[in-house]
């Protein structure tokens, strides 16, 4: 009898710890701000929660080092870790427009690796991307 007494106030306590995690929140609704849009009735618009949406850049984006126009390779480097592999295709961009086209053929080392110019030219300080 006196260990039903027990089970029964644990469980009442385990309860009460348990229960206010349980409580939902309201989802706090945006207003946009600065001027409404012409001929919006705020009075029957229906509040949509804003939400973020992060991804990841899956690109690689890299600086052209150093260029030997007479054999027609560069040296491009990229961060750490995001070395692309052997035979990508990247292009080149100087100022935003697209010059030329290299091939990652290799080697690496570190944050270096050797590609060859198959299209276009390359200046060092160039920016190299996939797409």
């Amino acid at each position: 009898m006196r260990f039903g007494w027990a089970m029964k106030i644990m469980t009442l306590a385990l309860g009460l710890v348990i229960l206010p995690g349980c409580v939902h929140h309201a989802v706090p609704v945006y207003k946009p701000v600065g001027p409404q849009l012409s001929g919006s009735n705020e009075t029957n618009s229906h509040e949509i929660p804003r939400k973020w949406i992060v991804t990841p850049e899956e690109g690689v984006d890299g600086k052209v080092a150093w260029v030997n126009s007479n054999l027609q390779f560069v040296v491009v480097t990229f961060p750490i870790g995001r070395t692309p592999g052997p035979d990508r295709r990247l292009n080149v961009y100087r100022k935003g427009l697209k010059v030329g086209e290299i091939k990652i053929t290799g080697p690496q080392r570190e944050d270096s690796v050797v590609g060859d110019l198959i299209a276009g030219e390359a200046q060092s300080g160039d920016t190299v991307r996939e797409r």
